[in-house]
Parts: C-alpha cells; sequence; structure tokens
C-alpha cells in the first residue's frame, strides 16, 4: 500500500492555513493511504485538528463524516462555517499565526523537541515550529 503525507500545514483554503491539510489526512486516511505517524494525530484532543474545529466550533466526528460525503476543501470550508462559527479575515489571520508558529515557545515545544530528536533531527536549529519540522519530515523542505 502506497502510505502518502498530506498536504502541508502551509496550503490554504480561502486563506486559512492548515485546514487543506486536516481535509487532506481525512480523505487518505478513509483510503487507507494516509502516513501512519499522521494517523494518532487525527482529531486527538490538543493536537492541530482538535484546535482548528474547536476554533471554528466544528465537531471533528461530524466534520470527517462531511469530508467523506464529497465536496471541494472550499465547499467544506463553508459547511463548517455555516454549522460552526464563520470566521472573518482577523480570525482567519488570528489562526494562521497561531498554526505557523505551533511548536515555538509555546505549549507545543516539548512534543516538537521530541519529534526532531526521535527523526535525527535534533540539531536543526531552523526547524522552530511543527510546520517547518513537517514539511522537512514529509520531503517538501531539505
Amino acid at each position: 500500500m502506497n502510505h502518502q503525507a498530506p498536504k502541508s500545514f502551509y496550503e490554504k483554503t480561502a486563506g486559512m492555513m492548515y485546514f487543506a491539510r486536516m481535509l487532506d489526512k481525512i480523505r487518505l486516511f478513509a483510503k487507507g493511504e494516509l502516513r501512519e505517524d499522521c494517523h494518532e494525530n487525527m482529531g486527538m484532543a490538543g493536537r492541530a485538528d482538535w484546535l482548528l474545529c474547536n476554533y471554528m466550533r466544528v465537531d471533528y466526528a461530524a466534520l470527517r463524516e462531511r469530508v467523506l460525503a464529497g465536496g471541494s476543501d472550499e465547499e467544506i470550508l463553508e459547511w463548517c462555517f455555516a454549522r460552526g462559527r464563520r470566521l472573518d479575515e482577523n480570525d482567519i489571520l488570528i489562526w494562521n499565526d497561531f498554526i505557523r508558529k505551533r511548536g515555538w515557545n509555546d505549549s507545543a515545544n516539548v512534543r516538537l523537541v521530541a519529534w526532531k530528536a526521535e527523526n535525527g533531527l535534533a540539531d536543526r536549529d531552523d526547524l522552530q515550529s511543527i510546520p517547518d519540522f513537517t514539511d522537512v519530515l514529509e520531503g517538501r523542505k531539505p
């Protein structure tokens, strides 16, 4: 079976980072094609999927069901806005700034340091955030 990395944290849907990655993980997992190291974080409290769903006021299980029913990322984002809360430009800016820096000087830093060590990247001082680490781990950046 071909296991794939999902889209980057940095890919945007209607200006919002990470949303495309979350949906891609759901779709790949349903087909049995998602990298195994991504499985445990799906919808898990305190992790990016859960944080974004909580920010939008959308239940992860309901979102997963909606994603598997089909539709574009943009259509599903509109569903989230209708079901939870509509994010305005400022809300999206706050989310993007938060997720872009996740792991840098925050509660996720311990996890980032451990992941870097587990993957032989402890010496990479340029990997200051989980999105940057993930892009290296998944082959998008050297």
